[in-house]
């Protein structure tokens, strides 16, 4: 059984699953304890998708043959920027 991948269902569910990852991975669940700003943890979700972007970069180099050097440049110019974002985000940049 081979699945169509045309499913706006199956897509929207992919990124719905992927967004509420990324909140509970950075920390949804601290600001309602602490009753502080949640601005930190959408802060987070847009760090991780950064980071998410260039892995996915770095994968499509693996598997293109053509522009191999191009997705490589690109995922570790994206992997650094997701990096000086992190150190931004907690204050040591």
């Amino acid at each position: 059984m081979q699945l169509g991948g045309g499913s706006k269902i199956l897509a929207g569910v992919k990124y719905v699953y992927l967004i509420s990852f990324f909140a509970l991975l950075s920390g949804m669940f601290y600001p309602i304890i602490t009753h502080s700003n949640g601005d930190s943890v959408v802060e987070g979700v847009l760090i991780l998708f950064v980071g998410l972007a260039g892995a996915v970069s770095i994968y499509k180099a693996s598997t293109s043959d053509k522009h191999q050097k191009a997705y490589l440049i690109t995922g570790f110019a994206i992997l650094a920027i997701a990096t000086v974002l992190v150190y931004a985000a907690m204050g040591k940049l």
